[in-house]
């Protein structure tokens, strides 16, 4: 029989990418966290981390056994917690994954709403760039995720998770005011093949859907400043200096001033925002889920 905290020590590793970040992490030393993974080895007879300079790389069967360790040590958590609230320990909990826009856009009129509706729960957040969060739903780390999917970029498995659409977001151009371009309609990338444009660095998934429908398009685009981060996009835009692509959420959000909107003419590019959960998500998780349903709507 598998030891559970050694499972644990593995999917930290997975994790963390490393042997200091992981055991940093659970308050380990590197040489303790390294005892246990040898020993947990030499339980199954085969390698399961590569150790090298660069940071920890799970072998073959080593990702095979993150896959199940995530499942059982979310069932053990579940098991833990039906017992608590039985013996009335603790109060119901419920923790959600964000990604840095979503947290600012549907996030905080959600956990308001539902905080007024559910006093009673503790609720938390963390920052979860996609597409990492699945496994800490699998086992019981996060409820809840909000994650999201870039034109060209392919969803991550969701084994035994349920994933289901929650909102569908237009990628706008976005020009600064006074442009030359802002008055016109039905503009196209080939419009703007000699703009500089402001995006994500290479591998980001704006970048990957911005490059993804240039080469549709057969032009090819200068990204001359690289930041993922909307907010330095919109400022970027205002001061001039280059044109971007901004989902409409993050406009929503943002003071109408020094730049225009408008939709790309022979596209529509949007990002798809979803939310995944368990299969059989534990209280009071099916209601957070009708709350994040209804700032979706309102968004």
């Amino acid at each position: 029989m598998l030891d559970a905290n050694r499972l644990r020590v593995l999917v930290e590793v997975a994790r963390a990418g490393s042997i200091a970040a992981a055991a940093e992490r659970m308050s380990f030393t590197p040489p303790a966290l390294s005892q246990q993974l040898t020993k947990l080895e030499r339980e199954l007879g085969c390698v399961l981390v590569e150790r090298g300079r660069g940071g920890a790389r799970l072998t073959e069967a080593g990702r095979v056994l993150v896959e199940h360790g995530e499942r059982v040590l979310g069932e053990l958590r579940d098991a833990e917690q039906a017992v608590r609230a039985t013996l009335g320990e603790h109060p119901p909990a419920l923790t959600l994954g964000a990604f840095a826009s979503a947290g600012k856009t549907l996030v905080p009129r959600a956990l308001a709403a539902f905080r007024r509706a559910h006093p009673h729960v503790r609720l938390a957040l963390s920052d979860v760039e996609p597409p990492d969060g699945y496994g800490p739903v699998t086992s019981g780390d996060l409820d809840l995720l909000i994650t999201h999917r870039y034109p060209g970029v392919a969803l991550p498995p969701a084994g035994g998770l349920h994933r289901e659409p929650l909102l569908t977001d237009p990628l706008m151009l976005v020009l600064p005011t006074g442009h030359p371009a802002a008055g016109a309609s039905g503009l196209s990338l080939g419009d703007l093949a000699d703009q500089e444009w402001i995006c994500g660095a290479p591998g980001i998934h704006n970048r990957i859907a911005l490059e993804s429908a240039a080469a549709e398009a057969g032009v090819s685009l200068n990204v001359a400043y690289e930041t993922r981060d909307y907010e330095v996009t919109l400022a970027l835009i205002r001061a001039g200096v280059g044109v971007g692509l901004v989902p409409s959420t993050i406009l929503r959000s943002a003071p109408e001033q020094g730049w225009t909107s408008h939709r790309l003419r022979g596209t529509d590019m949007a990002r798809e925002i979803y939310l995944v959960h368990r299969r059989r998500p534990r209280d009071p998780a099916p209601e957070m889920v009708a709350t994040l349903r209804a700032s979706a709507v309102a968004a």
